[in-house]
């Protein structure tokens, strides 16, 4: 660190040399008064100097002249006092002349000395001789000041006495100095660490002020915007980030997280939070990513991901309902992912049974864990149990060489999910069940124990307590699942569902068609209502999938979605002679299978049910209730 001590008179130039010494320490010394000593500190900035030290009226104009910190002789009450000996009682009027720091406290002296003083402060070089003058026409004789007003009273024939400072005052400056150095290092060190993290971070940053001024600017940001930072620092934000929002952030203080913006061609996400100092906004962030690397790096992640199967997409929030149903099964769900107990979900086929559990898995303590499905059901069992519990080398013809991991070891610290737990044939229950009692598995062909530290979640679209009775099931392994229990309502029980997730996935849907539909007739969607979607969620998406590759218009009407009808050769509902069903029952179908027909005309409807419209409509609501 550079430290240069600046003496405004020669006299304190050799005290500075002696306290260098005596202190043995690094600095350089220069002497130079007033604007002399502005012109040597000038000199000293280009040289790259880190700290100026100077005293008095020099002080106050290298301090407003240049950049780098500038540190104070102080002069002391005592340092003035020294130039009054001799003066007790002196009649006299005294002048005490000079810059506001220097001079400042002068009249305490003045009144315990008993002496008639007149105090002149000098804020400008040029204005101290005009100002000694007009101070010796008010009858000074003698002038007690700094070198200017020393200089000024010698120049006007006045007597005159230069208030200088002591080895103590310098010392103490220069000791000052070396902290504030150090101070200045270690702030560089720690602004050069944030300026290369802030440069080789793979965001775009932008940092503004409360006035809306580029005040940090790295690399991504350039690359993004296209301007260097020459032309962005210093600047108003706008004139580099057209249509910025980051007022907004300061003006309300509150952050904008993860929103999309078109800038230059480019389609960039942006994250944008104030900065606050105490209760006050002084300025904000912006954070930018290119939204097409962010989908490659995405891309890439995921298929590696995916293709070991270790990886969970879901969360509670992509289970899209209305209904109080599916909300209290959602909430049942919720609490059972703060636990770590088997669960076991039931759900006809489309219900969403792994979106369920992968929900559950994100929500836990083992989020950051792996997530292994697999399909009981898919699979052979000879196959099923190597890919569930691994094998050894040369456990069979063909094996790997090394042997390979099952699921389980896979999943350890995770999650492993066992959808169609239901269809796992019977050998293999047991192996399962003992996994689940011990936390350990051994590999086909091997005889050595493994532990794992899973969370096991099945599911299952059958009857296994009925299936217990057939001997199809183990008895055991279903207590040991059946710790925590889900059941998912079929579609057909909560059809109001359907107000929000017929819109969902025609928001999903008529993107991918390139088409902009608005959502569907009233009339679309009673006839939709009188499905019994034996499908279940699954079955509704491929209804609507395909009636958005059919809409020719902003709105899905019923011509879109008729084609799904399954024909029949007339409207009453086929019974054979043994299925007796419910007067009540049959009437339900009779009436629904009269609306699809009509193709969801209700008058129509009514018109081949041959009761009127009223009638219609006071039998539909009896239905629902």
């Amino acid at each position: 660190m550079k430290i240069v001590l600046i003496a405004p008179y020669r006299d304190l130039l050799e005290t500075a040399i002696t306290v260098k010494k005596d202190l043995n320490v690094d600095i350089e010394l220069e002497l130079g008064d007033l604007s002399e000593g502005v012109k040597v500190a000038r000199e000293w900035e280009k040289k790259g100097v880190d700290i100026i030290i100077s005293r008095g009226g020099t002080y106050q104009l290298i301090k407003e002249s240049v950049s780098v910190p500038v540190v104070e002789i102080k002069v002391s009450a005592f340092d003035i006092l020294r130039q009054f000996n001799g003066l007790i009682g002196c009649k006299e009027i005294i002048g005490v002349a000079g810059y506001k720091n220097v001079i400042y406290g002068c009249e305490v002296i003045g009144e315990i000395l008993d002496l008639n003083l007149i105090k002149v402060v000098i804020e400008k070089e040029e204005e101290g001789l005009r100002q000694v003058a007009a101070a010796k026409e008010k009858g000074v004789s003698l002038i007690i000041g700094d070198t200017i007003g020393a200089y000024s009273a010698k120049r006007l024939g006045l007597k005159s006495r230069l208030i200088t400072s002591g080895k103590e005052a310098v010392a103490a400056a220069v000791s000052e100095s070396f902290r504030l150095a150090q101070a200045l290092k270690a702030e560089k060190e720690k602004a050069e660490q944030i300026r290369t993290i802030v440069d080789f971070v793979h965001d775009g940053i932008i940092a503004i002020d409360k006035e809306g001024r580029v005040s940090i600017y790295n690399r991504m940001a350039e690359k993004i915007f296209k301007r260097p930072p020459a032309e962005a620092v210093g600047r108003k934000v706008e004139t580099v980030v057209p249509n910025t929002r980051l007022y907004e952030v300061i003006e309300t203080g509150k952050p904008q997280i993860g929103e999309l913006q078109e800038v230059l061609g480019t389609m960039i996400t942006t994250n944008r939070v104030p900065i606050v100092v105490g209760n006050e906004v002084v300025g904000a962030v912006a954070t930018f990513q290119d939204v097409t690397m962010l989908q490659k790096v995405e891309q890439k992640i995921r298929r590696q991901l995916a293709d070991r199967g270790l990886v969970a997409m879901y969360t509670f929030d992509d289970i899209i309902y209305s209904s109080e149903k599916m909300k209290d099964v959602v909430n049942q769900a919720k609490k059972y992912a703060l636990l770590d107990s088997t669960v076991l979900i039931f759900g006809e086929t489309g219900t969403g049974k792994e979106l369920f559990a992968q929900s559950i898995h994100n929500a836990s303590r083992r989020k950051n864990g792996p997530f292994v499905a697999i399909n009981c059901a898919a699979l052979p069992e000879n196959l099923l149990e190597s890919e569930l519990f691994g094998y050894a080398e040369g456990a069979f013809t063909g094996a790997r060489k090394g042997g390979k991991a099952g699921l389980f070891e896979l999943a350890h610290g995770g999650t492993i999910f066992l959808d169609e737990i239901g269809e796992m044939p019977p050998g293999l229950q047991s192996k399962l069940l003992r996994v689940i009692q011990e936390r350990r598995v051994m590999r086909i062909g091997d005889d050595r124990l493994i532990p794992v530290d899973v969370r096991i979640i099945c599911a299952t679209n059958r009857e296994l307590v009925e299936m217990i009775k057939q001997g199809k099931f183990r008895e055991d392994l279903f207590y040991r699942i059946n710790v925590l229990q889900i059941n998912i309502p079929p579609l057909r029980e909560r059809k109001e569902d359907l107000d929000v997730l017929v819109p969902h996935f025609i928001k999903k849907y008529s993107l991918g068609c390139g088409k902009y539909i608005n959502g569907l007739t009233s009339r679309a969607m009673d006839f939709l209502k009188t499905f019994n979607f034996p499908g279940n969620v699954r079955e509704l998406e491929s209804i609507i999938e395909r009636a958005c590759a059919l809409c020719e218009g902003t709105l899905i009407d019923v011509g879109d979605i008729r084609f799904y009808q399954r024909e029949e050769s007339d409207v009453m509902p086929k019974m054979e002679s043994h299925d007796i069903k419910p007067l009540e029952e049959i009437e339900r179908e009779y009436i629904a299978k009269a609306i699809r027909l009509a193709g969801g005309n209700l008058s129509e409807a009514a018109r081949k049910l041959g009761v009127n419209r009223t009638t219609l409509w006071r039998k539909l609501k009896e239905n629902k209730k």
